[in-house]
């Protein structure tokens, strides 16, 4: 159940970070996303703000944003 979260938390971060200019601050976006919906969804938070980071910081490279 846990890892079905953690993607939530990744797929929702994924278009909050497109918006900002770089991957530095797409990171940062993905992981403050990634913590408020880890907690809210009673899962952990830190890795919540580490896979939203990593999406944040990956998701120009994916071309999921641009």
């Amino acid at each position: 159940m846990q890892i079905k979260h953690l993607v939530y938390v990744a797929i929702l971060a994924m278009p909050l970070a497109g918006c900002l200019d770089n991957d530095i601050e797409r990171a940062a976006a993905g992981a403050a996303a990634g913590a408020v919906i880890a907690d809210v969804t009673n899962g952990n938070v830190l890795t919540g703000a580490v896979i939203g980071a990593g999406a944040g910081a990956l998701c120009d490279d994916a071309g999921v944003c641009h």
